[in-house]
């Protein structure tokens, strides 16, 4: 069932709205953008940013871009380290203090991203979407969400989903204001912030096929 926006606000103001804001925000940010290059360049080398496909409207795939946080160190037989090895102390500041997302801002002025929306995932994780949960890719994905403000990566994926499927089908400018405030405040505390694993639970895929597996076992 194709999404219908909630109100005149999803329909015809949040875009506009997102380009003027994430415009204004590079703007202001401008000196700390560059700043945080300049020491991603000298802390870990070239190049700056990390780009990865995700999936973004529509499950239309798009090139999100990120500072970089790792190191591309290898072992003895050339193959690339596990992340939390890769991750360094600069990068974990890095990843704690959201700096790392800065450049997401560019996916918004492009109409890729919103600054409110669900965060757009890896792209193998679409296979293991439950059916109700793939609404998620009806809007454009956020820099910020309702998952976001009520546990980051500290709740489950399920818990994650639900808190999706929520703001998907209430979309509303008061709602992203409160969001984009609670993000402030949570980002200068540093709350619900686990650096260093993607999530309690593990990669969605890994979690929802073990999952199934311990249930195929289990009746069997």
């Amino acid at each position: 069932m194709k999404h219908k926006a909630y109100g005149p606000y999803e329909r015809y103001f949040k875009r506009p709205l997102d380009f003027v804001f994430a415009l204004v925000f590079l703007i202001l940010l401008c000196p700390v953008i560059i700043i945080t290059a300049i020491l991603v360049r000298i802390k870990l080398g070239s190049p700056v940013f990390f780009s990865q496909e995700r999936p973004g409207k529509d499950e239309k795939i798009f090139r999100l871009y990120k500072f970089r946080s790792m190191t591309d160190a290898k072992d003895s037989s050339g193959r690339l380290l596990s992340d939390d090895e890769r991750l360094t102390g600069f990068g974990r500041r890095l990843r704690a203090t959201s700096l790392d997302e800065l450049p997401e801002l560019f996916n918004i002025l492009k109409g890729q991203m919103s600054l409110i929306g669900p965060r757009p995932l890896l792209v193998r994780y679409i296979p293991y979407y439950k059916p109700e949960e793939r609404c998620r890719h009806d809007v454009r994905p956020g820099l910020t969400g309702l998952a976001q403000v009520n546990g980051r990566n500290a709740i489950t994926w399920d818990e994650k989903f639900r808190w999706d499927i929520k703001y998907v089908n209430r979309i509303t400018f008061l709602g992203d204001v409160r969001i984009l405030l609670k993000t402030i405040e949570k980002t200068l505390k540093h709350s619900d912030i686990l650096v260093g694993t993607q999530h309690t639970e593990g990669p969605l895929d890994v979690a929802r096929a073990g999952r199934e597996k311990a249930y195929v076992d289990s009746v069997k």
